[in-house]
């Protein structure tokens, strides 16, 4: 009989499992926005879209091009950071910890057929973790986060769909 190790394990089970076959997202506290458009296209317009939304591109990070220099083939992955200067000191000036969630994030993934979808975690839903530090002020920036990060989206799909 063959022991495999807990990680041995789990590798065999995600490489047996098709990359994204049925993602589920999850319901509470997520935005997800499939779109017709291309990982690649998505990206694009993405970057444009928090530039032209007045935010910054803080981050990025994703697993596909690092793989694929180790001759391994996986969907467009990446998850772009997003935030401003001022957004973090007034943060900070209400909860110290709640500066580890900076900066927040879109998620950009390349579906089986060819097509994209850009996720994010609501700020409102990200910040509310702190709510019991930042009180109602924390609050209301994680609602008017909201409001930049869905016109960042819809502006991004809006050129591409």
């Amino acid at each position: 009989m063959v022991r495999m190790g807990l990680a041995s394990w789990l590798l065999a089970l995600m490489l047996a499992a098709p990359a994204a076959a049925d993602t589920r997202w999850p319901e509470q506290g997520w935005q997800v926005l499939p779109v017709t458009s291309t990982y690649d296209e998505l990206l694009e317009a993405l970057r444009g879209a928090v530039d032209a939304e007045g935010m910054f591109i803080v981050t990025e990070a994703g697993p596909t091009e690092a793989a694929a220099n180790r001759g391994v083939t996986i969907p467009g992955n990446r998850v772009i950071g997003v935030f401003r200067n001022d957004y973090a000191v007034q943060i900070l000036r209400l909860s110290v910890p709640a500066m580890i969630e900076a900066p927040l994030r879109f998620y950009v993934t390349e579906n089986e057929d060819g097509s994209a979808t850009l996720a994010w975690k609501t700020p409102s839903h990200v910040l509310a973790h702190y709510s019991e530090e930042g009180g109602e002020a924390l609050a209301e920036i994680g609602h008017e986060l909201d409001a930049v990060f869905e016109a960042i989206a819809h502006r991004a799909v809006g050129k591409i769909d």
